[in-house]
């Protein structure tokens, strides 16, 4: 990456006024070395950038000592290559969206149908003529109207309520769909076709306590890299195996009426306004440091997968809760100077 003299000078004068990090000010390798250097303060296990299928980046951090209750709750070991299988947290819901829409080009779904189509009447606390409304649709959305006590609060496909155990039913109707358990239809709808050996469901310990979605899909930031690289070749495999259909995995991506930063399970960026969990309305996108088009599938701990269609590109950041709550800008703000 050449030195470019004008623009150095540009950015440590916008640095100075305070309208970048202080890393922008830096260009070529020591911008990257900021990335880095910001990524592991950050309690940091795993990072990985890839650009146009080269890895640019690739970093495993060891858990620190004093890290013993998140070991318990959220790892499981290391792979071959000495990464940390961990728990991704919410962010399995994107891997479940993907599933959905196999389900959906497989004629086993229809998403405008009730939730109780497939996995029968009473699976939340609503009368069965409110119950009745909720779309499948509706919960992949976020829009559901239930409350994480599957209580009725607001017609179907009104409001937006990050709701994690009304999510979960989504895995039963998956399975119900396809007539086989979800460990089975995960491995031979999109992990072993993607190559991702290092992906799989787990039950969590009782150290994750019940938050209404009792396993985990444990995998590590190499995975976490083929599943994104497959969103980027437009549902194929890297063999060229059609994994989703185009038509399917555009329609994750939908931006959905109550929230605009939201679609099937994943995070857009790029919306005029944004909700983001257990928070109000925010105006303005998701990161605005990052590119308008960037989706990501994210989890507690700041699980991140951000892919960035119109660049090729993907960064990968698994480990404990960054303590930085501006994480997401901060990180692009560095990784925006760094890939110029």
């Amino acid at each position: 990456m050449p030195d470019n003299p004008s623009r150095r000078s540009m950015l440590a004068a916008m640095a100075a006024a305070g309208l970048v990090a202080p890393a922008l000010a830096r260009s070529g390798p020591a911008a990257m070395q900021a990335v880095l250097d910001y990524a592991q303060s950050q309690k940091t296990t795993g990072f990985l950038i890839v650009r146009d299928r080269k890895i640019l980046v690739e970093k495993n951090w060891p858990l620190p000592a004093d890290a013993e209750t998140f070991r318990a709750a959220a790892t499981y070991g290391t792979n071959a290559d000495g990464a940390l299988l961990e728990d991704v947290a919410s962010q399995q819901k994107s891997f479940v969206s993907v599933l959905v829409a196999v389900a959906i080009d497989k004629g086993l779904i229809d998403v405008t149908r009730p939730v109780s189509a497939y996995v029968g009447s009473g699976w939340s606390k609503a009368a069965p003529d409110r119950e009745a409304q909720i779309r499948v649709i509706d919960v992949l959305t976020m829009s559901s109207g239930l409350t994480t006590e599957f209580a009725w609060a607001a017609p179907p496909g009104a409001v937006f309520l990050y709701n994690t155990p009304v999510y979960a039913v989504i895995k039963h109707v998956v399975a119900a769909a396809a007539g086989q358990p979800l460990e089975t239809i995960t491995r031979d709808w999109l992990t072993a076709p993607a190559g991702m050996a290092d992906t799989a469901w787990r039950k969590r310990p009782a150290a994750m306590g019940d938050v209404g979605n009792p396993t985990g899909l444990v995998t590590c930031p190499r995975d976490v890299a083929r599943f994104g690289q497959m969103v980027l070749d437009g549902g194929k495999a890297a063999d060229g195996r059609r994994i989703v259909s185009r038509a399917r995995l555009d329609a994750m991506f939908v931006r959905s009426g109550p929230n605009p930063a939201y679609g099937r399970l994943w995070w857009l960026n790029g919306s005029p306004f944004t909700i983001r969990p257990l928070a109000n309305r925010v105006e303005g996108p998701l990161i605005p440091a990052a590119p308008a088009d960037l989706v990501a599938a994210l989890g507690a701990w700041d699980r991140k997968l951000y892919v960035v269609p119109s660049r090729k590109l993907m960064v990968v950041r698994m480990g404990q809760a960054a303590p930085d709550k501006g994480f997401d800008q901060q990180l692009w703000l560095r990784l925006e100077s760094a890939l110029a």
